[in-house]
């Protein structure tokens, strides 16, 4: 069920919704307590039952808190409410870079520095041991500050040796996906994950 504007979630006040992906509904909501306009991502009540997509809404919050970066959606908060799982997260003002697309191509100077800023984002979480699985255009949000990347609901969880290069054995990553299980954007992924 779709939340309402003036719906309180904690000290969050619905205002507007957003839009919506596999892992639940995106709110503009106002945080009482600091004043400011934040994004809220909700995993809805009948998705909560299921353990493993719980579990992949739990992970996308710890891999977003572990990441600091100019060019990644920053995580403020974590709930859970009358059996509602949120994440509270910077609220970003701009389009995805498949909406702007869909205008036509970006100039390359532009396409060159909105590459260089995510690229440097992934290398961050990499280091950080978060593969994100789902780069696509949908999940990068273009401001006035340059490109952030979004929509960690799909990453992997490696090793803290293997982030770090530490390790000459094959990595180790949190085994949340099933034996042959397709996680993604299909168009977007590597051959190999198809």
């Amino acid at each position: 069920m779709p939340l309402s504007p003036a719906t309180r979630l904690g000290p969050y006040e619905i205002v507007s919704s957003i839009g919506g992906g596999g892992m639940g509904e995106v709110y503009r909501a106002r945080d009482t307590r600091l004043d400011r306009i934040v994004a809220i991502k909700v995993l809805p009540a009948h998705l909560s039952d299921n353990p493993q997509r719980r579990e992949r809404f739990e992970r996308e919050a710890k891999a977003i808190s572990s990441l600091s970066h100019p060019h990644i959606c920053a995580l403020y908060d974590v709930g859970q409410q009358n059996g509602i799982d949120f994440l509270v997260m910077e609220y970003l003002e701009g389009e995805t870079l498949a909406g702007r697309l869909k205008k036509g191509p970006l100039p390359t100077e532009q396409v060159l520095q909105y590459a260089i800023q995510i690229t440097d984002a992934l290398d961050t979480a990499h280091r950080h041991g978060v593969i994100h699985r789902d780069l696509k255009p949908g999940n990068i949000m273009l401001t006035k500050t340059g490109a952030k990347l979004l929509d960690f609901g799909l990453a992997k969880m490696r090793t803290a040796e293997a982030a770090a290069g530490m390790t000459a054995l094959p990595t180790q990553t949190t085994p949340l996906t099933g034996e042959g299980t397709i996680l993604g954007t299909l168009q977007y992924m590597a051959p190999e994950h198809t």
